[in-house]
Parts: structure tokens; C-alpha cells; sequence
């Protein structure tokens, strides 16, 4: 994806979370650092310019509630910012890539420390399969099938796959 179709992706996926919630009452989006962050703040400027409303943003860091530390370094600890109390409102959740579901598993359990939302919908750029978890996103950009061993970055500029790479420089497998 280029940026143009990243554009175009955001802009059906807000038509879609309005739609869907019958407007933006009581509608929160939250970006899940660090690459749903920019995707996040897109969204919300494209849900601004389509309805004329200024749509509460978030960002959720989710190192500390993930099920695999110990077993994986974790990352110096990132920026949470919730501005509201999430109690009765609909989080739109934002990430970049879904993957196995474990960040998102992650995060709805960060989202709880937040208040008690009345429900949680997940918005992905890329759903690129390799599920571990029943996770599945409510609104997506695009479904791209890879393989285990490849990466895929997302930015607002595109969507570009490459292959992971060992220390000694060879294509991990």
C-alpha cells in the first residue's frame, strides 16, 4: 500500500466507525503505541472532517500487560494518555498490524485500569493473519496473508513486507 491507499483505507474505515455507532456520541479512538499511535490521529482527523465533531484521542502503552514478558525483552515504557473516563463509551482501538492478538489481548486488559467501556471495537491497518488468540478487528484496512517469518511496517507514508534477518545478517527461518 502506498500512501494514497493508506489515505483512502482510513477514510472508509472512519465512514465505517460512523456508520456502524449511528454517529460519534460517546465515541472514543485510542492508539496503541507505538504504531497505532499516528494511524490513531489520522483516524480522528478524518472522523473531524467528515462530521464536524472533535472526537477524544488516546494512547495506550501495553508493554507492562503483556503475556510474554520475561520471555522477550520489554521496551522502555511508552506514553499512556486516556484524556476521558471510558466508562460507557465505545473505544475504537487502533493498531497497525494484527498479528497473533496478543498485543490486543494486551490492551483490552490495560483498557480496564481506564474504566468499564460499553464495548471496544479494533481497527487495524493490516489483519496479516497467524491468529494465537480469537481475535478479530471490527474494521480493516487491509487483509494481507504473510508469512511467519516476514515483517510488515506500517506508516502513514505505506505498507511495506520484508523478511526478518538474523544477527550474522541471513534470513531468519
Amino acid at each position: 500500500m502506498d500512501a494514497d491507499e493508506v489515505s483512502r483505507a482510513l477514510r472508509r474505515i472512519a465512514h465505517e466507525v460512523i456508520e456502524h455507532n449511528h454517529g460519534l456520541d460517546d465515541v472514543v479512538v485510542v492508539g496503541l503505541q507505538t504504531g497505532g499511535v499516528p494511524l490513531a490521529q489520522r483516524l480522528v482527523a478524518v472522523l473531524s472532517d467528515i462530521e464536524g465533531v472533535n472526537v477524544p484521542l488516546g494512547t495506550l502503552d501495553v508493554a507492562f500487560y503483556r503475556d510474554d514478558i520475561g520471555l522477550r525483552p520489554v521496551l522502555p515504557e511508552e506514553v499512556t494518555n486516556i484524556p476521558v473516563d471510558l466508562t460507557a463509551k465505545t473505544v475504537i482501538l487502533v493498531d497497525d498490524v494484527l498479528f497473533t492478538g496478543r498485543t490486543v489481548r494486551a490492551a483490552l486488559d490495560a483498557l480496564a485500569d481506564h474504566g468499564r467501556a460499553r464495548a471496544v471495537q479494533l481497527a487495524v491497518m493490516v489483519d496479516r493473519g497467524h491468529r494465537e488468540l480469537p481475535i478479530r478487528p471490527d474494521y480493516v484496512g487491509k487483509n494481507l496473508p504473510t508469512r511467519r517469518d516476514e515483517l510488515v511496517d506500517v506508516t502513514v507514508e505505506g505498507v511495506a513486507i520484508g523478511e526478518l534477518v538474523d544477527e550474522r545478517g541471513g534470513t531468519a527461518r
